[in-house]
């Protein structure tokens, strides 16, 4: 029997996946579990897998396209079953409203297709499916100068700034027409530069790139970053509350327990997540998150590590950290930083944060505040370590310090409330043995 591929809610915010690539092609065979595309998520990318085995028979959405879970993507049977209805099925599902305003790549080009020079545009080439590969959708050909080349804005926006000959291009698109992988391999050889055939072509003299406005598609994880900050900056009332630290003896443990475990090195980060572990433990009405109609007190300090990743921010949680020593911290720490750069981590790696970490140092910047990710009632956000000239008995002296601003949510934490945890903190920071104990 017939069965749907559909786009599977892969994370517990996941709305809409972007299908980045199948791994599988029309008319292959599949066994259960095999993977068959890969998805985009608002944080990872991860895996469909096949329910049951069978024929891939149809594949309905190209790479590139984004539709929302639960969408019919493609369908699975034996090479000689009846799928039509299951075509019809998927056919109306995507062509409603939600599915049409989906831009594809080459839909984000369309006001530049509706003004660019030439002829009215020529019929599109559907592929089997009904739809074109996400660099073509809905591109009308534009025609330059010298007769008509099939190519889409996209391409010919690449091949105009490269300084390339759209005529001079092979395309390997549907009927010739010129996509923007060609114009990138003819960037690559060489070939197709404007000018005279064999001529040399003139080296523009140096200068700034003239730069044109453009729109940029959202990512899935932009998506969600601009829903959940307006969930968080509005509804929760921030407070924020900014302590100064002398690192001076964190530092120099730092670099004691380093020379000890070479070629393990502990981070600045992570004497402060092991900081902020032992403090919560010490003051768990910290440790806490606003459930609507109470407060719920964490048994365990799982941290949130704010990581940069491109296009965005996802915070792998470091589970039980008031229950792990430094050493453990920097190994988990490293390798859930590595997998959410690569967009490998499972969803229950980044939920579930009682407090999370935000560290911006190592950017040079001095302090900052942080926006809370809710249900969590509070963040750290930390700045960078610089030497500074303090007063100390009357005398002034150079320490190392650095700032840490907690933001906090008013509806479970009071200002004398966090202020104590950040004695605490800044206790532990400045007296480090205290954490080890």
């Amino acid at each position: 029997m017939a069965t749907k591929v559909v786009m599977a809610q892969l994370s517990p915010t996941m709305e809409e996946g972007r299908l980045l690539e199948w791994k599988v092609a029309e008319g292959d065979e599949v066994q259960p579990s095999d993977v068959l595309a890969e998805v985009e998520t608002d944080k990872a990318n991860m895996d469909i897998e096949a329910m049951k085995g069978g024929v891939m028979r149809k594949i309905l959405v190209e790479a590139g396209a984004t539709v929302p879970v639960g969408a019919i993507i493609g369908v699975i049977g034996e090479p000689d079953e009846d799928i039509s209805a299951l075509l019809e099925e998927a056919e109306a599902a995507l062509s409603g409203p939600a599915a049409a305003a989906e831009a594809t790549e080459a839909g984000a080009e369309k006001d530049e297709a509706d003004s660019a020079d030439g002829d009215a545009a020529e019929p599109r080439d559907a592929t089997e499916s009904g739809a074109e590969p996400a660099d073509e959708a809905a591109a009308p050909e534009a025609e330059p100068s010298g007769g008509r080349v099939r190519i889409s804005p996209v391409a010919r926006r690449m091949a105009d700034e490269a300084g390339l000959d759209p005529a001079r291009i092979e395309g390997s698109g549907p009927g010739g027409r010129v996509v923007k992988a060609d114009v990138e391999r003819a960037v690559e050889s060489g070939a197709a530069r404007r000018g005279a055939a064999g001529a040399p072509v003139p080296v523009a003299a140096a200068g700034p790139a003239r730069l044109e406005a453009r729109d940029v598609d959202l990512s899935q994880m932009r998506k969600s970053i601009a829903k959940r900050l307006v969930q968080s900056l509005g509804p929760v009332p921030h407070f924020f509350l900014t302590v100064e630290v002398d690192m001076g003896r964190a530092l120099d443990l730092r670099a004691a327990m380093n020379a000890r475990i070479a070629p393990t090195k502990i981070g600045v980060n992570d004497l402060i997540v092991k900081a902020a572990a032992e403090a919560l433990a010490r003051h768990p009405e910290i440790n806490a998150s606003w459930q609507d109609d109470r407060i719920r007190r964490h048994g365990s300090a799982d941290i949130g590590i704010a990581v940069a990743v491109e296009d965005g921010l996802i915070t792998p949680v470091l589970r039980e950290a008031d229950r792990k020593g430094l050493v453990r911290i920097q190994a988990e720490t490293a390798d859930l930083v590595a997998r959410a750069r690569e967009r490998k981590l499972k969803p229950e790696e980044y939920t579930g944060a009682t407090f999370s970490v935000s560290n911006l140092g190592m950017f040079g910047i001095d302090e900052f505040t942080a926006i809370i990710n809710p249900p969590e009632a509070a963040i750290l956000a930390v700045g960078r370590t610089a030497e500074k000239p303090v007063v100390e008995d009357g005398e002034v002296v150079v320490r190392r310090r650095m700032r840490v601003t907690m933001s906090c949510d008013h509806r479970v934490i009071d200002g004398a409330t966090g202020a104590r945890f950040l004695q605490t903190l800044q206790a532990m920071l400045e007296n480090p043995l205290e954490m080890l104990l």
